[in-house]
């Protein structure tokens, strides 16, 4: 009694030491805690891949092909040990054959895409810029025809992966997240995503599943880093900061734009079964025989453009992957021209709101749908687009829609949602 006496007269009597003492303690406690908690977290995750890795297969069927293309600069370079502790046991213990490509500087997938052999999975390991990489890359070959069908997975591991809201569910713990994305990959489901082809007049086109930014909050949010030392404040000081320039910021061009498309019912997965031969033998003979059909001459419709003069603060082209509607009977992009008589106190405000939604319509702007689209800038234009957060020269460029180009795998409970969403 009289020892524990004495500890407490000691704790009392030095309390600052006790106080860090026991933040240390609490702080080191709960570090270790969510250390074990992501353990456990992977070991559930392997075994369920351990699950598909035991399935029986056929001698003569060959191991399904996965090419990873990894950017271990994602994530201020976090991206590759991200990757290994998390999404790779997995990969590896679902009897997936895996091939693991790292790219070394920017731009690189795109030149490794070009030589890609066939492959059964395509896996995406990074975040925005990897993403918008590797389907440009794909969209640019030859035989893309045939390539656009391989379905994709998406591991997020840099620092923005918008694409990681639509196709898992929202998580706070990052080894969560990347082992539910690497578990999506082998449960097989896929949804459909949009593609916006950006050319520009001599530039080779350029891929995005996200969309196109032009404006004063795109050129504020990229110097946010730079105000680092503010904390919690360093969006509010970049966008603040952006208004000692001349004000108001006005960004002037030229928009031409067709309206949406009817979508066309989509081709079945399985392909139809080969007839036998006797039914291909008098189908030929027929075809050989009968007299060659006449031609009806098919009247050419002009297409109706829409053009407009606009000045914005901000002109933001996207697709509609991020409130995906699987049921939904047009194929559209959503144009947001934002009115520029903005405040300077509101655009500090809704500064802070783009950060969260880059591709947010606030309210006075004027959203337009369309399947095509030529934005046509004045000489001398300066500035920087923002495509899928990658920064390119701004220019006079055409955006076509490529509706449903490429499949990626998702969360099943995420496309369960969707579905009931859109039945409701």
């Amino acid at each position: 009694m009289a020892g524990a006496v004495k500890v407490l007269r000691t704790l009392r009597n030095h309390w600052k030491k006790t106080t860090f003492g026991v933040c240390l303690l609490s702080w080191g406690g709960n570090w270790l805690y969510g250390k074990h908690c992501d353990n456990l977290l992977r070991r559930a995750a392997c075994q369920e891949a351990q699950a598909f890795g035991n399935q029986l297969i056929p001698s003569n069927m060959p191991l399904k092909k996965a090419t990873v293309f990894l950017n271990p600069a994602a994530c201020k370079g976090k991206a590759r040990s991200l990757f290994e502790k998390n999404a790779a046991p997995i990969l590896h213990l679902s009897g997936l054959d895996v091939t693991v490509v790292t790219t070394d500087y920017e731009g690189q997938a795109k030149k490794l895409l070009e030589l890609m052999e066939a492959t059964d999975l395509i896996i995406i390991a990074g975040g925005d810029g990897t993403v918008q990489e590797v389907i440009t890359g794909l969209l640019r070959r030859a035989d893309e025809a045939a390539f656009s069908k391989i379905p994709i997975g998406f591991i997020p591991l840099g620092k923005t992966c918008t694409l990681s809201h639509t196709l898992y569910p929202e998580s706070t713990n990052q080894v969560q997240h990347i082992t539910n994305a690497a578990l999506a990959i082998l449960k097989g489901e896929t949804v459909p995503l949009d593609v916006l082809q950006i050319k520009g007049e001599k530039e080779q086109p350029v891929f995005a599943v996200t969309g196109l930014r032009w404006g004063s909050y795109r050129d504020a949010g990229v110097k946010v880093s730079k105000y680092w030392y503010l904390g919690p404040l360093k969006t509010k000081a970049a966008h603040f900061f952006s208004t000692f320039k001349e004000w108001p910021q006005k960004h002037q061009a030229a928009l031409m734009y067709l309206g949406p498309t009817e979508r066309p019912p989509e081709e079945p997965e399985e392909k139809p079964s080969r007839p036998p031969l006797y039914v291909r033998l008098y189908r030929r003979l027929r075809l050989y025989w009968s007299s060659p059909p006449k031609e009806i001459p098919q009247e050419v419709t002009p297409e109706d453009w829409e053009k407009l003069k606009l000045s914005t603060i901000e002109l933001s082209i996207a697709t509609r992957n991020r409130q995906l509607d699987l049921t939904r009977t047009e194929d559209s992009m959503d144009i947001c021209i934002e009115a520029d008589t903005v405040s300077k106190g509101q655009f500090v405000s809704r500064g802070s709101q783009k950060m969260r939604d880059p591709h947010t319509c606030p309210g006075g702007s004027q959203c337009i749908q369309a399947s095509r689209c030529i934005l046509q800038l004045p000489e001398g234009t300066e500035g920087s687009f923002g495509i899928d957060n990658e920064e390119y020269e701004a220019m006079a460029v055409e955006v076509k829609l490529l509706p449903r180009k490429l499949r990626f795998f998702c969360d099943p409970r995420t496309r369960e949602q969707m579905l009931r969403a859109a039945v409701q």
